[in-house]
């Protein structure tokens, strides 16, 4: 254990964080996502599938967001998918819950959290740098977050 990071955040969880470069993303998904064929790349490498099966989506979400900055340099840092069969705009409990939780704690608004049509999520998966799988039983309940910078100001 170390003093002020989130219980949740395993000794492997945080390594792919802090292996993290700018621009990367993490896939936070639900119960029923299919990580492990998803975790193979394009290019035959597997990214890492990380399973934190005690917690939801929203709480993994709330831990990681802690240490992850978002990428400022791109209109939607945050991506999730889409249910099928609902109206453009529509967004599930845990969906409003997350992206509540993203705008109230000042990392994204809104405007910023792009739905993303299902199979168009898992391509955009491909291309992730890991896999968070959780215990959520709620289906849809998936969101990438691309992470930015973290640094001094450039001097002018």
């Amino acid at each position: 254990m170390l003093k002020g990071i989130d219980p949740l955040l395993t000794p492997d969880l945080l390594k792919v964080l802090a292996e993290m470069g700018h621009g990367d993303e993490i896939v936070i998904a639900d119960a029923n996502f299919t990580a492990a064929s998803l975790a193979i790349g394009a290019n035959g490498v597997r990214k890492p599938v990380l399973h934190v099966s005690g917690a939801g989506i929203g709480r993994t979400v709330e831990a990681v967001i802690k240490l992850l900055p978002l990428d400022a340099a791109v209109e939607q840092p945050v991506a999730y998918m889409q249910v099928s069969d609902t109206p453009a705009g529509y967004r599930s409990r845990l969906q409003r819950d997350v992206i509540a939780m993203l705008a109230d704690g000042g990392h994204a608004r809104p405007e910023q959290c792009q739905a993303i049509e299902r199979f168009a999520f898992y391509d955009r998966v491909s291309g992730a740098f890991a896999i968070v799988l959780t215990g959520d039983l709620q289906p849809y309940g998936n969101f990438i977050l691309k992470k930015g910078v973290i640094g001094e100001a450039l001097d002018p």
